[in-house]
């Protein structure tokens, strides 16, 4: 009767220590995360992305909206150049949607920052942009916090303001 009561005792700090343990772990890698901040993948660490409820997935570029810039003509929502140094975006063809977006304000979610910009130009698909890109103003790139030596390409998210 003895032996049964030692075994039994045994099987239940086992099991004890198994729940006890792992949560004690959750507890801790949880407490490095802030609100508003998602655990990505299983090594618990912290994301600073405020993720967006809902948002479309992107690559961000680099644009040069200015005369004589890489981007060449004009802006097609207005017919006119813009400062590099303004919030301005440039997007893929099917987003773009035939201009429907023009001059209307997006929020971009990248770096661990969100930035709200306007809409200024297509990336015009049909001309060798890709199908998911916005492509931005060197102020965007500035604004979302990314080291100049990293600006080229950048997963984000974005979404109409």
């Amino acid at each position: 009767m003895q032996r049964i009561k030692i075994c039994s005792i045994s099987f239940q700090t086992i099991l004890f220590l198994l729940i006890l343990v792992p949560s004690f772990w959750l507890n801790i890698d949880a407490a490095t995360c802030k609100p508003n901040e998602k655990i990505r993948e299983k090594r618990s660490h912290c994301s600073k992305e405020k993720v967006p409820s809902h948002g479309t997935k992107a690559v961000l570029t680099l644009n040069s909206f200015e005369k004589g810039g890489d981007g060449g003509g004009p802006s097609e929502c207005d017919g006119k150049f813009h400062s590099d140094n303004t919030l301005i975006v440039a997007l893929s063809t099917r987003w773009y949607n035939h201009g429907k977006r023009c001059h209307h304000k997006i929020n971009i979610f990248g770096n661990g920052r969100r930035v709200s910009v306007v809409v200024v130009d297509e990336c015009d698909s049909t001309r060798g942009c890709h199908n998911n890109i916005v492509d931005a103003s060197k102020a965007v790139w500035e604004a979302l916090g990314v080291p100049k030596k990293d600006w080229g390409e950048l997963d984000v998210f974005w979404s109409d303001a």
